[in-house]
């Protein structure tokens, strides 16, 4: 975990318990090639260090695999999703747009290629949502991203196949996240609609940045999360979020800062924000 990761923590944390919810942990395993060893139990030590309570087991996504091939199996057997062989060098050509690469379509209607992901049908409808900061959000998927992949040609369940199955299957109701992720809540918009699950609400908070603008992730050389200073920057995510903690906060225990953040929690000041300086 890195900063940017606890701030979402912290505020998706106090939002649920602002609402009498559960605040669920996932642990989202489903890329082997980029997991580093050990750092599913370095995340989880953090989040206990930091004071973080969650309701229930930690879930893995890895073992709800049976579930996402069923899914898939579902659109493939609808229609809705096919066999694509196209690499990213035969798409170099193809149109771009703020999302990236706008897939044009090659294989809708058929793929000779022996090795092959697999791709949803999109249509050009707009598909909106009333984001809890960020207001009212569109996007039209077909031609602003293209029909997009589900299952990778590696034969490894693709992130948005995957978090909408997972979110139904747990009843997930309420999803707190960074602004990064709002390009790909129309996607998953998308998938539940054509697999008739529920939609949840959506809250997308402003993403801190570097010096340089950059957002603060693993990419972008961002640091992981001390814990030597564990009160101090827990007090700092609480001000980098809005909520103005008095000063001699980070020199009280975890508990009574996580008591003073609940009962003083306010989302609304992040309303219409994208950056945390």
């Amino acid at each position: 975990m890195h900063f940017g990761s606890l701030l979402a923590a912290v505020a998706s944390n106090l939002e649920a318990r602002a609402n009498n919810g559960h605040w669920l942990l996932r642990v989202e395993d489903i890329d082997p090639p980029r997991e580093q060893p050990g750092a599913t139990e370095k995340i989880l030590a953090a989040l206990e260090a930091y004071g973080f309570e969650w309701d229930g087991p930690t879930s893995f996504q890895s073992a709800s695999r049976d579930a996402h091939e069923a899914a898939i199996k579902r659109l493939i057997d609808t229609g809705q999703a096919y066999p694509c062989g196209c690499s990213r060098r035969s798409l170099a050509s193809a149109p771009h747009g703020p999302l990236g690469i706008i897939y044009p379509g090659t294989c809708r209607d058929g793929c000779n290629s022996g090795e092959t992901a697999l791709r949803v049908r999109t249509n050009d409808a707009e598909i909106a949502f009333i984001d809890g900061l960020q207001g009212r959000q569109s996007q039209r998927l077909e031609s602003e991203s293209g029909d997009f992949i589900i299952l990778r040609r590696d034969g490894l369940v693709a992130y948005q196949l995957a978090v909408v199955v997972d979110d139904e299957m747990q009843g997930i109701t309420d999803i707190v996240r960074g602004i990064d992720l709002m390009d790909s809540t129309p996607r998953q918009i998308w998938l539940q609609q054509l697999l008739g699950f529920t939609t949840p609400n959506y809250c997308h908070i402003p993403v801190a940045v570097n010096a340089d603008g950059q957002k603060l992730s693993k990419n972008t050389g961002a640091s992981g999360l001390s814990l030597d200073n564990i009160e101090a920057t827990l007090v700092a995510a609480l001000q980098a979020l809005g909520q103005n903690p008095p000063p001699d906060l980070n020199r009280a225990a975890i508990a009574e800062i996580w008591q003073w953040a609940g009962a003083h929690w306010d989302i609304a000041v992040l309303e219409l924000q994208e950056q945390l300086a």
